[in-house]
């Protein structure tokens, strides 16, 4: 496999503190745990740390090794000091900003090159796969002379999500053995296990020491911006060509620690990166969507927090799998998880992942619906949620259509027929048809049941109570999905039950969705306060899915009207301008941010269901299809290096926001991707294109 580079423009003519302030790197570890920080090294966000270990409930995800300043000493005495940090506000010190000379993307994982005195040092970040470990290794690229290196790493152990203002609970106890370090609190949670490898290595004990840290990604979000590190000690070592120096820490065991020397943790990982790629069907790996197929692995993990549930799984011959929404402070949700199945895993031929995925979430059915979500630290789902039942049948169906395993039908079929069924009699939270129309509304007090879930306190911003667009456009897929599949069963009775509401359901929707006067659908209809005429994207999936609700002659209208108000180059935003609700930035604290979620905020997911719509109705136009996604190429190289955001601003320059790295983005532009490949004749025309 040819290396994948992705690099950064550290010019100094360009603003490099802010370069090095505002993009951010990410590696995950297949368990949901993570590694992230800035380039700079100045940890901006509570959930910057080298090592975010995903632990078992209650504790969910920890903050365990939160920082690490390198110090540099060369044969004629000199040093370098390299340790950025904001002490305070406008206190900014990045200690790296005169020596770096490169920061890339390789194969995914991030590497910086230190420039210092004529000598070249090489950084590079890495977790091994299914572990809570982290290896930080440096290499000495140029210079003929062994250079002492001192690592003085500094921690405070809390939640991921909890403020950086969390009072260290008592003290931490520090266990030496034999060169390696275990650091414990107040309480029965894994300690943090330190190692470092190298030539002539050793560690002091300094007695602790406690620094004060400002993080301002924090206080522009709103929230407390001041906390505290810790740090026991320093490691120090020879850097030689050729001989590495790398420190390790890890939650977990000792003899799963040292299993893996660095150079085997590395080969093992560079050899299952490129197992990734080479599985993947693509004319031309060496692209974008080479690149984002590392991406979309970042969020398909084992959840390692229910290991009760992943217990009883493998009893039965199983394995629990399932997909993070996004990265920092989601879980894995049941929504985002459908949405984003076929661009994870299927375009990635990771079919086996997908079929494990669909089995755990049939497993969590209840009362006809799948979980919302699964808060950090704990077993049991929440299924506040109208869409992801119904999105569950559209991932059933991509992952039988693409590897026609339709075995699959024997194990989730009961838990399909139990949506159904509810969803015809109607099950929690005002979920359920209406009997004179077949359409489906939704709707409870104090709750957001579709994807528009902003809700700050008690208020639910888009609420959408009623019978909104997508969801009667994916209640109209599913019972067509479903006769399908009950036919194939011989279920013909119940087959022509769902048939008879499919055809009701359908020639209400084009009654009712249709805004004659505008020449697009309506949000919502049957609400609240009556028919709901905000221009939005949802109106698409009356196109895009496999059986499109929307009569044909209305593709047209519908779909250039959504080009001109919603379309941007990172996706559709979510209300057109114009409305009193719009909102340009998605900026500034908590209910600010909330405010405008969905009041005009581009989403880049939904480019996918745009592009499908897209290509139904104009099947040869795939080079403008193409061109819808070139916003993306640049965006790699902005925010979270190498990964798609979750939200941008609703006007240009479209700054990004939100999650640093969102699920169903990186799955629906891959997903997009590939599908416009499958569609041109050669490889030469997927190049021209790009």
């Amino acid at each position: 496999m040819d290396k994948l580079i992705r690099k950064i423009n550290l010019s100094k003519e360009n603003n490099l503190n802010y370069d090095l302030l505002s993009k951010e790197w990410l590696v995950t570890n297949g368990l949901g745990g993570y590694a992230s920080g800035t380039i700079a090294g100045v940890n901006t966000r509570r959930y910057h740390s080298f090592l975010i270990a995903a632990l078992p409930a209650p504790y969910g995800r920890r903050v365990m090794f939160n920082h690490l300043s390198e110090l540099f000493k060369f044969k004629d005495g000199s040093s370098i000091l390299l340790d950025s940090e904001e002490k305070k506000k406008d206190d900014l010190s990045i200690g790296i900003i005169d020596y770096l000379k490169e920061f890339r993307l390789e194969n995914g994982l991030p590497v910086w090159v230190y420039e210092i005195d004529g000598y070249l040092i090489e950084k590079q970040i890495l977790l091994p796969y299914m572990q809570n470990t982290v290896h930080i290794n440096f290499k000495l690229i140029k210079g003929d002379r062994p250079i002492k290196i001192k690592l003085k790493p500094s921690i405070h152990f809390r939640p991921h999500e909890a403020a950086v203002d969390e009072i260290m609970k008592g003290n931490y106890y520090l266990n030496v053995m034999n060169n390696r370090f275990e650091i414990y609190e107040n309480n029965t949670a894994p300690p943090l296990r330190m190692f470092i490898y190298g030539e002539r290595t050793a560690m002091a004990i300094e007695g602790g020491e406690l620094r004060n840290i400002y993080y301002r990604s924090e206080a522009e979000r709103g929230y407390n911006s001041e906390g505290q590190y810790w740090s026991p000690g320093y490691f120090r070592a020879e850097l030689q060509r050729d001989k590495d120096v790398t420190l390790v820490a890890s939650t977990e065991p000792w003899e799963k620690i040292l299993a893996l020397k660095p150079k085997d943790a590395f080969k093992a990982e560079t050899e299952r990166r490129r197992e990734l790629i080479g599985s993947v069907q693509f004319n031309n790996k060496n692209s974008v969507a080479g690149e984002l197929v590392f991406a979309a692995d970042q969020f398909i993990i084992t959840p390692v927090g229910r290991a009760e549930d992943a217990a009883r799984f493998e009893a039965a011959g199983g394995q629990l799998r399932s997909i993070i929404a996004g990265y920092h402070w989601f879980t894995d949700w049941g929504r985002d998880t459908m949405i984003s199945l076929e661009g994870l895993t299927l375009t990635t031929s990771r079919h086996r992942e997908a079929y494990w995925i669909l089995r755990t979430f049939a497993h969590y059915v209840k009362n006809g619906l799948i979980p919302n979500m699964f808060p950090e630290g704990v077993n049991q789902g929440l299924y506040h949620t109208a869409d992801a039942s119904l999105w569950f049948f559209h991932a059933v169906d991509r992952y039988i259509s693409v590897t026609n395993d339709k075995h699959i039908l024997n194990y989730i079929l009961p838990a399909l027929k139990e949506i159904i069924t509810y969803h015809i009699k109607g099950t929690d939270f005002g979920i359920g048809i209406d009997k004179e129309d077949c359409l489906l509304k939704q709707g409870a007090e104090g709750y957001q049941l579709t994807w528009m879930d902003a809700k700050v306190d008690d208020w639910v911003v888009t609420p959408r109570r009623g019978k909104a667009v997508e969801i009667n456009a994916l209640w109209y897929n599913a019972l067509c999905l479903m006769e399908g599949w009950l036919r194939e069963t011989d279920d013909n009775t119940f087959a022509d039950e769902l048939a008879g509401y499919a055809a009701k359901a359908r020639q209400s929707f084009n009654k009712r969705f249709w805004n004659d006067k505008g020449k697009y659908l309506y949000d919502v209809v049957d609400g609240e306060y009556g028919d709901d005429d905000a221009f939005r994207p949802n109106q698409v999936f009356a196109i895009s899915l496999k059986n499109p609700v929307l009569n044909k002659d209305k593709w047209e209208p519908v779909l250039s009207a959504v080009k001109e108000k919603l379309l941007t180059p990172v996706g559709l935003r979510s209300l057109a301008k114009g409305h009193p609700d719009y909102k340009e930035k998605y900026f500034g604290d908590l209910r600010a941010r909330d405010a405008a979620y969905h009041q005009g905020t581009v989403w880049a997911w939904l480019i996918g269901p745009f592009i499908d719509s897209w290509l139904k109705l104009y099947p040869n136009k795939t080079k403008e299809a193409y061109g819808y996604l070139s916003g993306f190429t640049e965006h790699l190289s902005e925010a979270c290096v190498g990964q798609i955001s979750e939200v941008f601003d609703a006007e240009a320059p479209y700054t990004p926001r939100g999650c640093i790295a969102q699920a169903w983005s990186t799955a629906e532009v891959l997903r997009c991707y590939k599908k416009i490949e499958d569609l041109v004749e050669s490889e030469k025309e997927v190049k021209d294109y790009q």
